[in-house]
C-alpha cells in the first residue's frame, strides 16, 4: 500500500493562520473600576418563578458568553468574573429581543468590562462561536449539547471568542472582580470554576497560541 495520502511532511504543521491566536501581556492592559450595578437578590424559588414566567411570555433563554485570553508567565489565562466573592463567570449575559449574537455581546462587554456607555476604547472584536451549551431545565446543569430527548430547551448559551487589541481600559464595576486564570487551572475543574468555564481549555485546544510583545503599547 502507498503511503497515506493525510501524512504530513516532517516539519510542516496543520494549524492554519486563522488557528493562531495572537495574545498579548497581562501587563498591557489597565483594569480599574467603577459604581456597581445591581444585581437581582432573590431566593432560588424566586428565580425558578421569574425564569418560568419569562419562558412563558419570550420562549427560550438565548445568551452568550466571551472567551478572553491574555498572557502571563508565557502561559495562556482566561479572564473570568468573580460576582461578589463567590462564584465565577465570563462576561456576557442574556439577548434582548432581536438582538444578534455579536450585538448582545458588544453591548454586555461595554456594559461589564468597559468606562461606560459613552463607547470609549476601541471596538471589541468578537470572533467565532467556540461552542454551544443548553439547559434542558431551569434547575438542570447545562450540556455540551442538546441531549436527544429535550424538544424544549429552556436556555442556550453561546461562547464567542474575543480578540483583544495590544492594550485596553478593562472597567469593571465593584461587585465584580476580574481574575486571569490559567487554563491549566480551569481543565477539569467544574468544582471551583463551573461547567462552561472548566471546558474553555478544550475548546482552546485548536489554538496554537502567540505569545505577542508589543512594543511599549499605551493605555
Amino acid at each position: 500500500m502507498g503511503d497515506s495520502t493525510g501524512a504530513l511532511e516532517n516539519g510542516d504543521s496543520d494549524h492554519t493562520s486563522s488557528d493562531v491566536l495572537d495574545i498579548y501581556p497581562l501587563s498591557c492592559y489597565y483594569f480599574g473600576s467603577k459604581e456597581s450595578v445591581s444585581l437581582k437578590n432573590e431566593s432560588d424559588a424566586d428565580r425558578l418563578l421569574r425564569l418560568t414566567a419569562s419562558y412563558e411570555a419570550h420562549g427560550m433563554r438565548n445568551c452568550v458568553a466571551a472567551v478572553i485570553v491574555v498572557e502571563l508567565f508565557k502561559h495562556p489565562h482566561l479572564l473570568v468574573l468573580q460576582v461578589q466573592n463567590s462564584f465565577y463567570t465570563l462576561p456576557g449575559g442574556r439577548l434582548r429581543p432581536g438582538e444578534s449574537d455579536i450585538d448582545c455581546l458588544k453591548r454586555k462587554l461595554l456594559n461589564k468590562l468597559s468606562a461606560g456607555e459613552d463607547g470609549r476604547g476601541p471596538e471589541w472584536e468578537v470572533g467565532d462561536c467556540l461552542g454551544i451549551w443548553w439547559r434542558p431545565d431551569f434547575d438542570a446543569p447545562l450540556h455540551p449539547y442538546l441531549p436527544p430527548n429535550i424538544n424544549k430547551p429552556k436556555e442556550c448559551t453561546k461562547l464567542f471568542l474575543v480578540k483583544l487589541p495590544p492594550s485596553r481600559r478593562f472597567i469593571v464595576p465593584k461587585k465584580f472582580r476580574i481574575l486571569a486564570v490559567p487554563l491549566c487551572e480551569l481543565h477539569d475543574n467544574e468544582q471551583t470554576y463551573g461547567q462552561t468555564i472548566s471546558g474553555v481549555p478544550q475548546l482552546m485546544s485548536k489554538f496554537s497560541f502567540n505569545f505577542v510583545e508589543p512594543n511599549a503599547a499605551s493605555i
